[in-house]
């Protein structure tokens, strides 16, 4: 097992709930590695992929997370909130990205809005029943 060191030598908060997750997160990510190590035939993503964790709290305690998160990776955060956008941090390893992603509560309530009105929306189709981008193809 490697140890990783805290640049910042503050000691993250253990959350009990949260253990078996982490491990289980763990273990899968280290059973992938290994998988795709072995099996050189299964294609990747060229471009890498994104693990994505979401703070799921109160406005403050989720930018907070975010903070706190950033400082361990030795991430900036990104803050596009007053533009709607989402409070994140983000630290590359080699192809593969972790982002820690905070979405304020006005945000989800506005974008559940405009959602509302999704199944009211039927495009509409040529009368042989292929769309625009079917006949440009």
């Amino acid at each position: 097992m490697t140890t990783h060191t805290n640049p910042t030598g503050q000691t993250p908060p253990i959350v009990p709930g949260d253990l078996f997750a982490r491990q289980q997160t763990i273990t899968g990510l280290r059973a992938l590695a290994d998988f795709l190590e072995a099996n050189p035939a299964v294609p990747v993503d060229e471009y890498g992929e994104t693990y994505h964790v979401f703070a799921h709290d109160n406005d403050a305690s989720a930018v907070a997370q975010v903070d706190q998160t950033a400082a361990l990776l030795g991430a900036e955060v990104t803050d596009d909130r007053p533009t709607g956008g989402h409070y994140t941090a983000t630290k590359r390893f080699g192809r593969i990205t972790y982002r820690i992603v905070h979405i304020p509560k006005r945000n989800k309530r506005e974008a559940l809005a405009r959602n509302s009105y999704r199944h009211n929306i039927i495009l509409d189709t040529n009368q042989d029943g292929a769309d625009n981008d079917e006949q440009a193809a």
